[in-house]
């Protein structure tokens, strides 16, 4: 094959890549392929990824959002196993803690708690 013959092939490649990038424009134009419509805008989402924590090469942990619920997951690549389920906003977000399950500090005791 001579140079006229890669070249001939070159440009018939760049034009057939050129043809299906307009076609795929006017068919988008045109409302065929998938539909932007049926993307919600970030603020109506229901859906969502909170946080991805990888434990080893091959398991992630993922907290992920529904509504107002989050579901603790565990993936691998080759299943997948929900943790904990319904754990809604919680005092981990908000950064306060429920007086309840906190244990008190450990003081020294006093010579007359002792001896009570």
């Amino acid at each position: 094959m001579e140079f006229m013959d890669y070249a001939r092939f070159a440009l018939a490649l760049v034009f057939v890549l050129g043809l299906i990038g307009i076609f795929a424009l006017l068919g988008r134009r045109a409302g065929l392929g998938f539909p932007t419509a049926a993307l919600n805008p970030k603020s109506q989402r229901r859906l969502g990824i909170v946080e991805v924590t990888p434990l080893d090469g091959r398991r992630r942990l993922v907290l992920v959002r529904r509504d107002d619920t989050e579901h603790l997951l565990v993936l691998t690549p080759n299943s997948e196993m929900v943790i904990e389920r319904g754990i809604t906003d919680g005092p981990a977000r908000t950064g306060s803690t429920p007086s309840g399950n906190v244990p008190e500090p450990s003081r020294p005791r006093t010579d007359n708690e002792a001896s009570a």
